[in-house]
């Protein structure tokens, strides 16, 4: 047995009878406010964020502001998420108290079997599975829309799609980022007729400042204001996406998208220190990553380390919380996760025995294969309204642009979701990376994630944060995390610079400017690999120059005070404050 597997393997036999625990809300500093000032909305295309402000201002909570900046989103950020996609939706009703987290992913169809993506040769069908109608599972976002002004909103669903449905009817200026990603994946988009009619003017392709219409998404849009869920999986919509999805080779059934379902999940909640955290579970990989990650840092007072030391601490724990990740995680509702385990402090208390503080534990004995990922563009955004509730939500269509489908008539561009599960064990996905039995497909089952919408909670300060990224996506809400608790507000945590380190391959990712050059040769010093941008020390190529997209809200009860952070690494993103209305 390999010299780290034994401890982990006996703390992991041991835990199973342990007793569950779940972390009890910060008791309030004494005086704290009842309700914020006003509202916070931070999301990533300035748009939604007025579109969410426009809806509090109609007398609209923030579930209703949600629904507003969600579907904007959908209209104005197709390169990361739509309609057609799924999200996670992190809600905290300040009036119960409850927190709650939404599970909108996608599902795999009945015809979505491993087999269907294997070439003649058995191999992977790489075009398949991230390209096309096959690639694309059964869409979750319109019903999450439809249950969160349903279930938890005040205003009728068809007033909180009003910004959404006017912005895709007028249209709204193309910005680099979205004409860049179209360029990419232009030879897909444009073998399907729905999606040529969207995204071609007169033969050409979009181009930064134009104004981009999308005439059939508002009429979606519409429908579905109009009669909610069968606005979308059953009638005029279905229909379409059902002939569009058949037209270019694949296979749905009426039945099993009028079928789907948002699922109601208990979040994850542990203690960090004075910070109640409640963040998102399975199907989502997050909570319990950042669960342990969190839990073995706690032995250590970061603060007073060199920047070192802090980052190798960091690292380690990185590293373990993705080993579990690839061998534990899947759809709670078809594999058996032990999550109580995971996320115990005694099991948190284990793994940093095993962390020498010394010198860089090597990923190999850590036996295993990579974990699947998503793609960086995923969206964020975070709410807090001015009674309190809140909302984090994060939002995808996986890959750019996501299949690259349009079905005609519809306006909705397809996810490729199908990539994040494990089409064939042991092969890399799209992204060089493999996946096991706990994340292969089956009819109706929902792929794993690294979505992580999280709140933190202490006598001091409220906050809710979260990330596009792929898998980086959690390592970023933890550098969040930290940052809030060293004191930071919300701005400079958005602006906080990254690392990463996911298990395998074995080496520390970094923005440009994240590492001194000194803090990178003590790293390496202690065995670790580092690659940074442009940096061939190590024989790589160095890491993207930037990463993510954080959009944070905090209530700062010290002195009722709220503040928004967007990531300015996202030119269009935006965070606005407004002051309650008036009695």
């Amino acid at each position: 047995m390999k010299p780290f597997a034994r401890p982990v393997l006996l703390c992991l036999l041991a835990l199973f009878a342990t007793p569950s625990f779940a972390a009890e809300p910060p008791a309030p500093a004494s005086g704290s406010p009842q309700h914020p000032p006003g509202a916070a909305v931070a999301s990533g295309h300035r748009l939604a964020t007025e579109a969410g402000l426009q809806v509090l201002k109609e007398g609209g909570n923030a579930f209703d502001a949600a629904v507003a900046v969600s579907s904007t989103l959908a209209v104005v950020e197709p390169i990361s998420s739509g309609l057609g996609g799924g999200g996670f939706f992190l809600l905290h009703d300040a009036k119960t108290g409850k927190d709650v987290m939404l599970d909108a992913r996608e599902y795999a169809p009945e015809s979505a079997t491993p087999q269907q993506f294997l070439d003649k040769n058995g191999d992977l069908d790489r075009d398949r599975s991230v390209n096309g109608p096959w690639s694309a599972g059964i869409p979750g976002l319109p019903a999450a829309l439809v249950e969160l002004a349903g279930k938890h909103g005040r205003l009728p669903l068809k007033q909180s799609l009003a910004p959404a449905i006017r912005i895709a009817t007028e249209g709204f200026p193309v910005y680099e980022r979205m004409a860049k990603g179209y360029a990419s994946r232009r030879e897909v988009m444009e073998r399907y007729p729905g999606t040529r009619e969207v995204y071609l003017r007169n033969g050409r392709p979009i181009a930064t400042g134009d104004v981009f219409k999308q005439p059939e998404l508002a009429h979606t849009l519409a429908l579905l204001g109009d009669k909610g869920f069968d606005g979308f999986y059953r009638g005029e919509t279905a229909r379409k996406l059902l002939a569009g999805v058949k037209q270019a080779g694949g296979r749905w059934t009426a039945q099993e998208l009028a079928g789907y379902q948002v699922k109601e999940r208990a979040p994850i909640s542990f203690q960090y220190r004075d910070w109640k955290i409640t963040t998102a579970p399975p199907p989502s990989s997050g909570g319990i990553a950042l669960a342990e990650m969190l839990q073995i840092l706690e032995g250590w007072d970061l603060a007073k380390l060199d920047d070192v030391q802090r980052t190798h601490l960091v690292v380690e724990a990185m590293r373990r919380a993705y080993r579990d990740r690839t061998f534990f995680l899947g759809d709670p509702d078809f594999v058996t996760i032990p999550q109580r385990v995971l996320t115990s402090p005694d099991y948190a208390m284990g793994l940093r025995a095993t962390i020498n503080p010394d010198k860089a534990t090597p990923s190999d004995l850590l036996s295993g294969n990579p974990t699947p990922l998503e793609d960086d563009e995923t969206t964020h955004f975070s709410i807090i309204d001015s009674e309190g509730n809140r909302v984090g939500a994060t939002q995808t269509v996986n890959l750019l642009y996501g299949s690259g489908l349009i079905p005609k008539g519809t306006g909705v561009l397809l996810n490729d979701e199908m990539d994040d599960f494990a089409l064939k064990p042991g092969t890399p996905n799209a992204f060089g990376v493999m996946g096991y039995e706990a994340n292969a497909p089956k009819p109706g089952k929902r792929m794993l994630s690294s979505m992580t919408p999280t709140f933190m909670e202490s006598p001091q300060r409220v906050t809710v944060l979260g990330t596009p990224g792929g898998s980086r996506i959690i390592t970023m809400v933890l550098l969040g995390i930290l940052g809030y608790d060293a004191g930071l507000d919300a701005q400079q945590v958005a602006a906080l610079p990254r690392y990463h380190h996911q298990w395998l391959p074995d080496k520390i990712e970094a923005e440009s400017g994240a590492f001194t050059p000194e803090v990178v040769a003590g790293l390496r010093k202690l065995g670790h690999t580092v690659d940074v941008p442009g940096d061939s020390a190590e024989g790589g190529r160095g890491s993207s120059h930037v990463w993510g997209n954080l959009q944070t809200v905090e209530w700062d009860l010290r002195g009722n005070v709220l503040r928004g952070g967007s990531d300015p690494r996202n030119p269009v993103g935006s965070a606005e404050v407004v002051a309650a209305p008036a009695n």
